[in-house]
C-alpha cells in the first residue's frame, strides 16, 4: 500500500522531512499499525513515533488508531494543537 505521509512540527524536526511517499506493508491496514511501523524505521522514527500525544488525520479529517487506511491515502502525523 503506498501512502502519502506529511509531518508537522517536531515530528518533521525529528524524522528530518515533511513529507514523503512510502510503501507501507500490506498487513498495516490501520493508523495504530501505521504508527507501530512507523517506529520500526530506525533511531528518528522510533524516538519521534514513542510519544503517545500524537495525532493523525487521513484524508485531512481527524483519524483514530482503528481507522482504516487504503492506498493513495494522505496520512498527516502532527503534535496536540494548543489554543489559547
Amino acid at each position: 500500500m503506498r501512502l502519502h505521509i506529511l509531518y508537522f512540527a517536531w515530528l518533521r524536526e525529528r524524522v528530518g522531512m515533511a513529507e514523503e511517499d512510502a510503501e507501507v506493508p500490506e498487513e498495516v491496514a490501520t493508523v495504530a499499525g501505521l504508527v507501530a511501523w512507523m517506529g520500526t524505521r530506525g533511531a528518528a522514527f522510533a524516538q519521534a513515533f514513542a510519544s503517545k500525544t500524537i495525532r493523525c488525520a487521513v484524508n485531512q479529517t481527524f483519524a483514530g488508531p482503528e481507522s482504516v487506511l487504503l492506498s493513495g491515502d494522505e496520512v498527516a502525523f502532527f503534535p496536540p494543537v494548543t489554543g489559547g
